[in-house]
């Protein structure tokens, strides 16, 4: 950051030691993983030009202009959403349909660029993909509130004067936003990876019986950029089925990852990237499975393109 850095005492660090915490801000705000990171980046590139000590700490001045660019992106009529979020479910062997374009869906987003392991005040959960969709059922400003307040835990006056507005209406967004935000699912915070051993064998074998038992009865399934989706353990079953005589996925192998505090897998059809999977899992099941159709996604969470065997990383 040249000589003026070093005019103002500031270094890349500086600004690099928040990116965490800011793309995770961002993120929760635009259901965007992409847009959250160029959303930070930006912050960044203004700070520098703004940024004077003796307004106070780096941390708000960054904040307050994150917020700025988020509100500005979000000024749009479409939501980002989950298939679950748009449609009513689907009956076995109900057609696809058309799918929707990528500034329609919440995208998921490595878990490394919005979660601190060292900061164990944000917890998983408010970074799920579930709770990121119902986030966007909020207007901007009380979505803003919310997570400042609920996940950050900002005070009401910090909140306040990033917001240039008062802590009664702080308090009062944030009492709208909580009695709108719907409910979310129950997730587990621990990995089982037993259950994922066994889910990985079966999906690479594909083994519906198998693949079916370790659903929840209510588990969903849906598959971005389509709106298609299934509710219930014996409808996935049912689908499952009927596309092994296709045999599109035949010799599947998965590499995984984490996504949304969730656990991820790459999935690739033959040695080529397929599909994003995120799995929610709570009480030794899978609740529910999100198979993002959209190898462009690979890069992002630092998975190759290609599938050899070789490349299989370890959990």
């Amino acid at each position: 950051m040249g000589d003026r850095a070093a005019d103002r005492g500031e270094s890349a660090h500086d600004f690099e030691r928040h990116r965490v915490e800011l793309t995770g801000y961002c993120y929760r705000m635009l259901g965007s993983g992409f847009e959250a990171e160029d959303a930070v980046q930006e912050a960044f590139v203004r700070a520098w030009r703004t940024y004077d000590p003796g307004r106070g700490p780096l941390r708000p001045w960054l904040f307050h202009l994150a917020t700025n660019i988020c509100l500005d992106m979000l000024r749009g009529p479409q939501r980002r959403a989950r298939a679950m979020d748009l449609v009513p479910d689907a009956i076995p062997g109900a057609d696809l349909g058309a799918p929707l374009p990528p500034d329609r869906w919440i995208h998921p987003i490595p878990d490394s660029r919005v979660l601190d392991p060292a900061d164990l005040s944000v917890t998983r959960e408010t970074i799920r993909l579930a709770f990121v969709a119902a986030l966007q059922h909020l207007p901007p400003r009380q979505r803003a509130v919310l997570i400042l307040r609920d996940v950050l835990k900002w005070s009401a006056a910090e909140t306040a004067t990033l917001l240039d507005t008062s802590v009664t209406s702080v308090n009062s967004a944030l009492q709208r936003a909580r009695a709108k935000l719907p409910p979310t699912e129950p997730v587990d915070e621990k990995v089982d990876e037993e259950l994922l051993a066994r889910y990985v064998t079966a999906f690479e074998r594909y083994d519906v019986e198998t693949l079916v038992s370790l659903l929840h009865e209510d588990a969903t399934s849906s598959m971005p950029p389509f709106t298609w989706w299934l509710r219930g353990r014996e409808h996935i079953r049912a689908v499952l089925l009927a596309a092994e005589a296709d045999a599109a996925c035949a010799g599947s192998r998965l590499v995984p990852t984490r996504a949304n505090g969730s656990p991820a897998f790459g999935q690739y059809v033959n040695g080529e990237s397929f599909a994003l999977v995120v799995l929610d899992v709570a009480d030794g099941l899978i609740m529910g499975q999100t198979t993002y159709l959209d190898p462009g996604l690979f890069p992002f969470f630092g998975l190759p393109m290609s599938f050899e065997p070789a490349l299989r990383t370890e959990r």
